[in-house]
């Protein structure tokens, strides 16, 4: 019964930064791939990006040299920071494990980049 709950977003003008956190609750989340997905109105959910228990990373070629995953395993955290964010960036973003578990998708925290 893992549970997941994501903060940290909010309106910020093109150029700006946030940082995404995600907190998780479960026995064994060190061993488990994370990631952070993005879902944006009458779009198809997509990875973001994705960071393995041995903390190599992965990222869309969107998101490349401006965002950063990374996790805490004492804490059973993860978070993404956003840097030089573009108005595409804007979606709801949620965390979850790589694979996706269908009945782990909570309600996500919302990123609008807008002037």
């Amino acid at each position: 019964q893992v549970q997941l709950v994501e903060s940290g977003g909010g309106l910020v003008q093109p150029g700006g930064s946030l940082r995404l956190s995600c907190a998780v609750s479960g026995t064994f989340f060190s061993i488990y791939t994370m990631a952070w997905y993005r879902q944006a109105p009458g779009k198809q959910r997509e990875l973001v990006a994705r960071i393995f228990n041995n903390a190599i990373t992965n990222y869309v070629d969107s998101v490349k040299g401006r965002f950063t995953i990374s996790r805490d395993d004492a804490k059973k955290t993860v978070s993404l920071q956003m840097n030089s964010l573009k108005p595409e960036d804007t979606a709801v973003y949620y965390c979850n494990r790589y694979p996706a578990f269908d009945d782990c998708w909570s309600q996500g925290t919302q990123v609008t980049v807008s002037s």
